[in-house]
């Protein structure tokens, strides 16, 4: 029970939505999604902490570069959220103008 509390209460902050909503359609670097939605770097970080630590998220280092994505393994609620989340934030307005912003910026190279 506490597992299905922690996957819900991630989601219970407009920061976090959109981070998860960025990271539903790929892997981001932190200063990507800083830029995206213009936070400083420790606010980036301490809520892609909070999404990792509640299972939401993977991460990966690339050189000085750390990587971000949606967990691959989650259970079937988390699976079945993920599709929801996915559904509807891809409509919101502010994730359409997120996602415009992101796409205005270069990426950095990935590590393979």
């Amino acid at each position: 029970m506490k597992t299905i509390a922690r996957l819900f209460k991630a989601l219970s902050d407009e920061t976090r939505l959109r981070i998860l909503s960025l990271l539903l359609y790929e892997e981001l670097c932190v200063c990507d999604i800083m830029a995206v939605l213009q936070l400083p770097q420790s606010t980036v970080s301490r809520h892609l902490a909070y999404l990792k630590n509640a299972g939401w998220l993977d991460d990966r280092r690339c050189g000085v570069w750390m990587y971000y994505s949606i967990v691959d393994s989650g259970n079937s609620l988390q699976k079945s959220l993920l599709e929801s989340l996915r559904e509807n934030l891809s409509g919101l307005e502010m994730a359409v103008a997120d996602r415009e912003r992101l796409c205005g910026f270069s990426q950095h190279n990935r590590c393979a």
